[in-house]
């Protein structure tokens, strides 16, 4: 576990960089969501970093792709590319940008960010891998302030309808979006329940916790119903003074925020 925090808080004070160096902002939704990419490109996905476009492999969609920085620096930390090209970030011609577009390198399998849209093209992957029988998962990891577009939950009806089993959707429940708290702008709750009455077999979980969330995924693998993880995270997650602050929806890091959080995170 010395070890699994040591590489996050790595990952952590990548991400910040990145900001700072790219002057862009969604370094909070990052830092949310970073310990269930992770674990599941660790625990869960069968991707091969050397084949990362071999027709078998599973498929990651990171619906909220505002916060792409944090599959970027997990897909670097597991020998996709070249970590130095993180360097690049959000800079003219970087294969690196803001918002995903279409294999801009690899690991990134379709452009997002325009939110709403990423539960329909796993639900329609997912299906074709049924209709050829194609033994590969699905794993879609949205926002919670995604969930305020009704073809996320069109979506949900279609993958339940289809009993799409192999398609996994991860909510980052952090509770905020971009304008203030989730539960503010629009009713959300009871959550699972929705979910449950979509047909989706559901779980909730605490997103930081890597025993529940690897234990949560050994569940999934024997679904024959879509299955929804609601993840209460935190935004902000492993910098203190940006947990659970909005302003880091837009804020950029400046140098004297830097240096706290290379002293807090023990980065040599």
């Amino acid at each position: 576990m010395k070890q699994l925090e040591k590489t996050l808080n790595l990952l952590r004070y990548q991400l910040a960089k990145m900001s700072y160096m790219g002057k862009a902002p969604h370094l909070g939704s990052s830092l949310s969501c970073l310990d269930l990419i992770y674990e599941l490109y660790k625990s869960f996905l069968n991707i091969d970093p050397k084949d990362p476009n071999n027709p078998k492999r599973d498929r990651f969609i990171l619906s909220k792709g505002h916060a792409i920085s944090a599959q970027y620096v997990v897909l670097a930390n597991l020998g996709f590319f070249d970590d130095k090209l993180l360097e690049s970030y959000n800079k003219d011609g970087s294969s690196l940008p803001e918002h995903p577009s279409p294999k801009c390198i690899a690991g990134v399998e379709c452009a997002t960010g325009s939110l709403g849209h990423g539960l329909s093209i796993g639900a329609g992957l997912a299906l074709s891998s049924k209709i050829k029988q194609e033994d590969f998962k699905v794993v879609v990891l949205l926002s919670d302030g995604e969930l305020n577009e009704g073809s996320v939950w069109e979506a949900g009806l279609f993958a339940s309808k289809h009993k799409l089993g192999n398609l996994t959707a991860i909510i980052d429940f952090n509770k905020w979006q971009a304008t203030g708290r989730s539960k503010e702008v629009m009713q959300l709750d009871p959550l699972k329940d929705k979910w449950k009455s979509f047909g989706w077999d559901t779980y909730e979980i605490y997103g930081h916790d890597h025993i529940e969330i690897t234990e949560t995924f050994e569940k999934i693998k024997l679904n024959e119903k879509p299955s929804m993880v609601i993840a209460n995270t935190i935004k902000g997650k492993g910098i203190s003074f940006m947990e659970d602050d909005n302003n880091w929806h837009y804020r950029i890091p400046s140098i004297e925020d830097m240096g706290k959080i290379k002293e807090e995170l023990k980065i040599t």
